[in-house]
């Protein structure tokens, strides 16, 4: 893996590459000896618990501690194949009862042992899993190791083409160039921190597009442009509703509209955990999946062959049990020392955040460790870990700052799965937008946008202003893990999902649709055409001048029959002439505001008015139009602020990076030169699988 253990240049970066087979080693000796003798223990102390399961001394525990562990490596492979034939049901079945099934099989071979039925030995398989973790975490430095572990056991593919280094791209979602800075000069993230040191990788910034948000993002680093995508959810006038991201039927379509057959991912790529596919021919988790084969088998593969370890359900409930613990502390904790500002950290959001950091990042990493031994020739992933708590905790809060030191071993585990890859990996770390901290609009100023459009029109508004990024996370796992999403009961667990991300329909009478994403205001009059700024004025004279004077509005932006045009509160700035009539209302948020704010308002999917907090000189701070204490969308602190950390000799900027757009052309160029690409023809389209 290149930026760990190679110098900048190699002489031999394009030579063939044969897999180096894993060496047997006394430690391996050592390893198995410990696990047997961890799991002789947890069955010894199983039996004292559990009357039904007797046995006549202790030998025929430790035997049958020996047994269970050689069964389980022919059982558990047919039970994880099985399940994932069958779907989710059958994971579900595979990881309550997989290991009991394993126990009752090897003590039916060892003398001296027994169960008193078939539910003891269930009991018996869970309580065992639990002491095991325990004293796996007692004896070791956690259980990340024994994760890391079952992942070097994966066996090395073999590929056509070893002379092609593949690459790695890791999405950091929502980290902001000053933070990753931070973080590397704490030693928050000491695995990164190597690579910069050695010269083999270096940070770049690049500045986001309007809007900064995960889906213009990604579209635009997976398939080249962010046109087409004016916030995270947004009034479709060709469809006749809203569009959310983050849904996979929605993200369907956006990707059917800006995908041309040659994304980022088109040459044996895979995309893992993310909106879009980026032209991959593979995808797990992803939420588009257009004429992609889903992946949702391989998915169940690897998430019943994680689960149905004796240790895995016992880490991934211990884990989450941790995580929900350690949210309410840190949540109380926030409120006893008055740290503002802040806002309400629901039990839901501990569940949500439980779920990113424990069993999404699992899944994340075995996924892309597969494939990486598979020799997968690129690889996108999106680690969504700091953005979830950075949105309630606030972006530079240590709760937050501490999920990147989490995602810094995550490097380590693959630098490791990497070093047994059929072909070399080059690792690109990178982050689609940033996130500005602040008090929430509707907290400061006791009005939510959508209130406020209404007492200003006195219309019939619709606002959508609630917070649902960490639910499509949610529905994207349940999708996959299900064999028939409309059935059963994951798909009903799917619908429920995505209750909460769809919101209603504009209802024939709403004169205005009002959306938040994140600072950015959305204010759509629902119809097939969009209104110009003189359209209005003349309909609701009173709405563009009274948001304009709100204390917390910094500028909106509409257009008007001169073009685009960006409103304060005392000024205006014609933003195809660059001409500004009294005091740009711009200024204060970047020297790249107008160009950014020109390109967005003049999109045809744009809103009929694009309205942006206002941002403290003093503290950078923003509000956003959700309750989150960190946010991203518009303009203002470091939401724009994106990083870029990436082999030094494949990735020399020789200009500013600005847009997303911008990035895929260097993403792409790394890809080239290393041979990526090269096979492709001209106007190339993916084949339905």
């Amino acid at each position: 893996m290149s930026g760990v253990t190679d110098p900048p240049a190699r002489a031999d970066a394009t030579a063939p590459r044969t897999p180096r087979p894993r060496p047997v080693r006394l430690a391996d000796g050592a390893r198995l000896v410990a696990a047997w003798i961890l799991s002789f223990v947890a069955l010894l102390m199983t039996a004292w618990l559990l009357p039904g399961f007797t046995h006549t001394s202790w030998l025929p525990l430790l035997v049958a501690a020996a047994v269970t562990g050689l069964l389980g490596l022919v059982v558990r492979p047919v039970l994880v194949e099985l399940a994932a034939r069958v779907g989710w049901i059958a994971v579900a079945l595979c990881t309550v009862f997989g290991q009991a099934v394993v126990m009752q099989l090897a003590l039916g071979l060892v003398p001296g042992v027994s169960f008193a039925s078939w539910w003891t030995a269930v009991a018996a398989a869970w309580i065992a899993s639990a002491f095991g973790t325990v004293l796996v975490w007692l004896t070791s430095a956690g259980t990340d190791e024994s994760f890391a572990a079952s992942l070097m056991r994966i066996k090395p593919g073999h590929v056509t083409d070893p002379e092609v280094d593949g690459v790695l791209f890791v999405q950091l979602d929502g980290v902001s160039f000053p933070v990753m800075q931070w973080v590397l000069e704490s030693g928050t993230m000491p695995t990164l921190r190597r690579w910069v040191d050695s010269g083999s990788h270096a940070l770049h910034e690049w500045t986001v597009q309007l809007p900064c948000t995960t889906p213009a993002s990604q579209q635009a680093l997976l398939m080249g442009s962010a046109a087409g995508v004016p916030a995270f959810r947004w009034y479709d006038r060709e469809l006749g509703r809203v569009l959310v991201a983050n849904r996979p039927e929605d993200a369907a379509v956006i990707e059917s509209r800006a995908s041309t057959g040659q994304g980022l991912l088109v040459d044996d790529g895979v995309s893992v955990s993310n909106l879009f596919t980026g032209d991959a021919p593979k995808a797990s988790m992803t939420m588009s999946r257009l004429e992609v084969t889903r992946g949702a088998r391989r998915t169940r593969q690897v998430f019943a062959r994680f689960l149905v370890r004796p240790d895995g359900l016992a880490r991934s409930l211990s884990r989450a049990a941790a995580e929900v613990g350690r949210e309410r502390f840190q949540m109380a904790r926030q409120r006893r020392l008055l740290v503002h500002p802040r806002v309400h950290r629901s039990w839901t959001f501990a569940a949500l955040r439980a779920f990113s950091n424990g069993l999404l990042r699992d899944l994340n990493t075995a996924i892309v460790s597969e494939e990486m031994m598979r020799g997968a020739r690129s690889i996108y992933v999106d680690y969504v870990d700091y953005d979830e708590i950075a949105h309630h905790a606030g972006g530079t809060r240590i709760e937050s700052l501490a999920a990147l030191g989490g995602l810094d071993q995550v490097f380590a585990v693959l630098h490791k799965v990497a070093e047994r890859a059929p072909r070399r990996y080059h690792v690109v770390v990178l982050s689609d937008h940033g996130q500005s901290q602040g008090e929430p609009f509707a907290a400061r100023h006791g009005i939510e946008l959508s209130a406020l459009c209404r007492a200003l029109t006195m219309s019939a508004t619709s606002g959508v202003e609630g917070s649902i990024e960490g639910w499509g996370r949610v529905d994207s796992v349940l999708q996959d893990l299900t064999a028939a999403p409309s059935t059963g009961i994951s798909g009903a667990a799917s619908r429920r999902v995505r209750g909460r991300t769809q919101p209603d329909a504009a209802s024939s009478d709403t004169e205005l649709v009002v959306l938040g994403s994140g600072n950015l205001g959305l204010v759509y009059a629902p119809g097939p055409a969009r209104l110009t700024l003189d359209d209005l004025d003349r309909q609701w004279p009173a709405l563009v001048p009274g948001l304009v004077a709100h204390e917390g509005i910094g500028f909106v932006s509409a257009m008007s029959l001169a073009g685009p045009v960006a409103i304060g509160r005392s000024g205006r700035h014609y933003l195809d002439t660059g001409e500004v009539v009294g005091t740009d209302p711009l200024h204060g948020f970047g020297s790249h505001a107008a160009a950014m704010v020109r390109a967005a308002t003049s999109m045809p999917e744009a809103p009929d008015l694009y309205v942006n907090s206002a941002v403290d000189p003093r503290t950078r701070e923003i509000a956003a139009f959700e309750p989150l204490v960190g946010a991203h969308g518009g303009l203002g602190g470091w939401q724009d602020r994106a990083f870029v950390l990436a082999p030094a000799d494949l990735l020399i900027p020789m200009e500013p990076i600005v847009g997303g757009d911008a990035l895929h052309r260097h993403l792409v160029g790394v890809l080239e030169a290393l041979h990526h690409r090269t096979s492709l023809p001209a106007g190339h389209q993916r084949s339905s699988s």
